[in-house]
């Protein structure tokens, strides 16, 4: 058996290590580390209800648009507030806006880079993979970073700046747009789809959406050869079997439901699990620190109750992340639980076969990139300049309130408990904090921890790919992961 430490994480936002044992060519146990305080959740303590909205976004600067859009829900709920037509449009599409330029950030700068390494050398695709995806010198990042930029223009146009807006308020859009801005808006859009065409999938948008099943996946692959970078990651998955790496069992994926302008969500929410679809309660969510550097408390506990208190001496811990749970279980956030509790066809085929993996997770990604951007295009069309883009209501000076988003890497909640005024508790559940989680008090792995058992590794690999491949695979932020 050996053991080792890996980290920190290239290509990752914030700290992350990863302990490791293997025996006979094969991780047998891991434990993963966030080895970064934030203090969010104390800072909070004690501050207007509204500093929330000033705070919450600069807890990221890539998942910004998530961090305000969840703050102001929380407060929302306490107000008993919600956006008119025009501000629920724009905040969705500043949400999908944000999540989208992730999800491909993740593919192109992020996770495909990894394939143009050294140890890949003798496959038949590794010269082009290495022409096409080699970290910040490839073909791609020189295509996809311009449309990158252009694309963020959105975010100028609704929110004022990004990250850090504070134009997202719990009644709407404090920022109006008029008709110029409107058809700008559109063209973007319009822009965005061509370079989604032509250079990420090589086909319509909606082709992509219309695929049912792998074999249909495959055949398009086929059809599309070299025409897109979704089909030179399915010869990549294929060659390498990537739908073999990262699996764990049993499988549980949980969404709150993502982009409801129109009053029913574009995803729904819901907790698929065994191949079914089931309800899910927020009342059901809590917190475990038995194995965090956090005070001990006697019990996991629901988030208008939870404490973050450090205690870097504290017995057992050995990550300042908490165990978040439903029901006591563990579960899976991001892009593959929406599609699977949302019903898209080939992502429930996908997960019929093997789960989650390494490749049913990318491939989520990409196929949600393609449904996102002709709903964006839908609310885009819906604004209605003159129209209120908000809303007013008064703050109680006591009160509690909750605020469920799905970014990009999944399900982000805040919980908010208010008393004579000042904010008497707040605490955040990132996606990462799930999909990263230590082990609770019953000794159950997190996601990712159970994820990286039977990873294999190669003689003489200090890093070895295949973690790698698993980690980068739930594209984690770990600035967002501990408050």
């Amino acid at each position: 058996m050996s053991r080792r430490v890996i980290g920190p994480f290239n290509r990752v936002e914030g700290d992350l290590e990863v302990r490791i044992e293997s025996h006979d060519g094969r991780v047998s146990r891991a434990e993963v580390v966030s080895p970064l305080y934030r203090g969010f959740e104390q800072m909070l303590h004690g501050k207007d209800p509204r500093d929330a909205l000033v705070y919450a976004p600069r807890i990221c600067g890539i998942c910004s648009i998530s961090q305000s859009l969840a703050a102001a829900r929380a407060l929302a709920a306490l107000q008993g507030l919600s956006p008119p037509p025009n501000g629920q449009y724009a905040q969705d599409l500043l949400l999908a806006a944000e999540n989208m330029v992730d999800h491909l950030t993740h593919f192109y700068l992020f996770f495909m880079p990894d394939f143009a390494r050294d140890c890949y050398r003798d496959a038949p695709w590794h010269e082009g993979t290495l022409s096409r995806f080699r970290a910040v010198k490839g073909e791609a990042a020189r295509a996809f970073l311009p449309a990158r930029a252009g694309f963020l223009h959105i975010m100028g146009l609704l929110a004022g700046k990004w990250p850090h807006s504070l134009a997202i308020q719990p009644g709407g859009l404090t920022k109006t747009i008029g008709v110029a801005e409107k058809m700008r808006l559109i063209t973007i859009l319009a822009q965005f789809r061509r370079f989604l065409e032509e250079t990420v999938f090589g086909d319509a948008l909606e082709a992509v959406d219309a695929l049912t099943s792998r074999e249909a996946l495959e055949a398009w692959g086929a059809r599309q050869g070299a025409g897109g970078d979704f089909s030179r990651f399915l010869e990549i998955s294929n060659s390498i079997k990537l739908d073999e790496l990262g699996r764990w069992q049993p499988n549980r994926f949980l969404s709150y439901g993502a982009y409801g302008a129109d009053g029913e969500s574009l995803f729904a929410g819901g907790l698929f699990a065994d191949g079914e679809l089931h309800d899910f309660a927020q009342g059901a969510i809590s917190e475990d620190g038995a194995h965090s550097w956090l005070a001990a408390t006697d019990g996991p506990k629901h988030p208008f109750n939870g404490t973050t208190i450090p205690d870097a001496d504290a017995a057992g811990g050995y990550s300042w992340c908490k165990a978040p749970r439903l029901d006591g279980e563990v579960v899976e956030m991001g892009a593959l639980a929406r599609q699977l509790v949302g019903g898209h066809p080939l992502i429930r085929d996908l997960a019929a076969r093997g789960g989650g993996n390494v490749f049913s997770r990318v491939a989520a990604r990409l196929v949600e990139t393609a449904r996102l951007l002709p709903a964006m295009e839908q609310w885009a069309d819906k604004l209605e300049p003159g129209a209120p883009f908000y809303r007013e209501a008064p703050m109680p000076a006591d009160g509690e309130g909750f605020g469920l988003v799905e970014a990009a890497r999944g399900g982000l909640g805040h919980w908010l408990r208010v008393q004579n005024n000042c904010i008497l508790n707040y605490q955040i559940i990132a996606p990462t904090t799930w999909n990263f989680s230590p082990r609770d008090r019953e000794g159950t792995p997190g996601a990712l921890e159970q994820a990286l058992v039977g990873a294999p590794v190669r003689d003489g690999e200090a890093d070895p790919v295949a973690v790698q491949h698993i980690v980068r695979s739930f594209d984690p932020c770990m600035v967002c992961t501990v408050h």
